[in-house]
């Protein structure tokens, strides 16, 4: 059985950093890079229980930024699957730097079969709305 936990650690680097992300005026740790990462975990943790030519796509989450992250930090983020039915899976998630918690949250993903995903997309391109 594939693992249900996975942590990861990340650089906060100056691309990442709010007022360069347009999410904030401070030179911190954006909140939108701190979804990514989160979102990026999970879905790694996800790809284990996939079959060839399927992904999964984020389709909820929540964050609770709690602290700022000065750019130079290492910034570990910590996913665990709570639930898999079917096509979804549910994740609890958490984001530590040196001095302790920044973020939690929760997140969904749905697998896909890649194929069908990218032919959807490129349907709704030329799709006219009503």
């Amino acid at each position: 059985m594939p693992d249900t936990r996975l942590t990861k650690e990340y650089a906060v680097t100056q691309e990442l950093l709010a007022s360069r992300m347009g999410s904030g005026a401070l030179p911190v740790l954006a909140t939108p890079a701190v979804s990514a990462f989160f979102e990026n975990a999970a879905m790694e943790l996800a790809a284990g229980f996939l079959a060839d030519g399927e992904t999964t796509v984020g389709s909820k989450i929540t964050v609770e930024h709690l602290a700022p992250t000065a750019p130079g930090c290492a910034v570990t983020v910590t996913a665990e699957l709570l639930e898999h039915e079917k096509r979804i899976f549910r994740f609890r998630l958490e984001a530590r730097d040196n001095a302790g918690v920044i973020a939690t949250g929760t997140h969904e993903r749905v697998s896909v079969k890649s194929d069908r995903f990218l032919q959807k997309a490129d349907q709704r391109k030329s799709a006219v709305a009503e």
